[in-house]
């Protein structure tokens, strides 16, 4: 485990703060804009200007387009990018998970056709994994692809596809052998989201945004050549892409984030600050020891990434406690502010331009995808502790 940065890790996490504290609109409020047409315009401004400095993925491998930097410089971005709300828009998921799994399973003709695509933001994706019968039990999808000839004719239902209606590719799991096994019969393919016979359709969440959407196929018809990995065995390669969606340090950096913020502007209201209160103090200082927690546990799954170690049951441990973590402060910020906190940014007398009320409502799908807190604790006993499934 690294618990020291180098002098070179320490001045490139500086170079990427000044950046994006330079190159941030003034005023930028992220998660008020999140998953709307003004957020859309400010992320893609924004990656575009990370793209043309290299950055978007800085540590892929020079020969497919990145800076080929070590793990921890890649951690250190992402912490950075993610504690001062820096918008990624569609970016983040060709860049974080289609990206390096292609690089791991992809074939030459799909790396030269995509990465190098994503590097330039031009390829925004979306994930379509869970179905309405097929969430945290993913295995159970039932959307079919069929081979005829040389395409895939994919038919069914995908849910919970985060930005498709922003994307311009779909990368998903269908099943081709009704007769396997639950987890062999599933393939992983690539899509133009705009292909013929897929219909995206937004979904309000209870924020009154739209982050998600409804994914439906139709006779859609998919080139074989868009196979990632071998034929029937898309879970395998979904697995590794689910382990770098896992592994992330963000949780920790948008939570230390909001405390901190919390914590200015309690400090703000001089005498009448709740800060005064033995018990506020007492849950903020509980607050701040489990963000530390969250971070040093993504921190131990980049050293193991550093080592050329590959995280599994480590991953899920980041993530469960990372996730859950978002939902702890929340509420923890909630109930401190009273009534304000139950205020949205419409309001003139919200707290933190709305910012508890908001995550109460946003952090609610956290422990949800990416893999429930239940099967993210399965993970841990099954492959971390060595526990016998029932």
């Amino acid at each position: 485990m690294q618990f020291q940065l180098t002098e070179d890790e320490a001045q490139f996490a500086n170079d990427v703060e000044t950046f994006i504290k330079a190159e941030l609109p003034p005023g930028y409020q992220g998660p008020q804009w999140e998953g709307g047409p003004e957020h859309q315009r400010v992320a893609k401004e924004f990656t575009d200007k990370l793209a043309k400095k290299g950055w978007l993925a800085p540590a892929w491998p020079v020969e497919y387009g990145g800076l080929g930097l070590s793990h921890w410089k890649q951690m250190l971005y992402k912490e950075l990018i993610s504690y001062h709300r820096a918008p990624l828009g569609q970016s983040g998921m060709g860049v974080s998970l289609v990206g390096p799994t292609l690089i791991v399973y992809g074939t030459e003709e799909q790396k030269k056709e995509h990465l190098g695509a994503i590097l330039r933001n031009e390829e925004w994706w979306a994930q379509g994994f869970s179905e309405p019968n097929a969430g945290s039990d993913l295995a159970s999808l039932q959307t079919r692809a069929t081979l005829d000839g040389d395409e895939f004719v994919v038919n069914g239902t995908k849910i919970w596809t985060s930005g498709a209606q922003y994307a311009s590719k779909l990368f998903l799991l269908a099943r081709t052998d009704p007769d396997a096994p639950k987890h062999r019969g599933i393939s992983f393919l690539l899509t133009d989201i705009k292909a013929p016979g897929i219909t995206v359709q937004p979904l309000v969440d209870m924020t009154g945004g739209k982050p998600f959407n409804q994914v439906f196929f139709e006779e859609v018809r998919i080139p074989k050549q868009n196979l990632v990995g071998e034929y029937n065995r898309g879970w395998y390669v979904a697995a590794t892409l689910l382990d770098f969606e896992r592994s992330g340090v963000e949780w920790s950096a948008s939570s230390r984030r909001l405390l901190r913020d919390a914590i200015d502007e309690l400090r703000s209201w001089g005498e009448a600050s709740a800060l005064k209160k033995p018990d506020v103090k007492t849950k903020l200082a509980n607050m701040a020891i489990e963000c530390e927690v969250a971070r040093w546990l993504a921190y131990r799954v980049t050293s193991m990434q550093a080592a050329g170690v590959i995280p599994n049951h480590e991953a899920s441990i980041s993530k469960l406690f990372g996730s859950e973590l978002t939902q702890h402060l929340a509420q923890t910020l909630v109930e401190i502010h009273g009534p304000y906190g139950q205020l949205r940014n419409s309001s003139t007398r919200a707290r933190l331009h709305g910012r508890p009320a908001d995550s109460y409502l946003s952090t609610v799908p956290l422990t949800i995808l990416a893999g429930s807190s239940e099967i993210q604790k399965g993970i841990i006993a099954g492959r971390g502790l060595g526990l016998p499934r029932q």
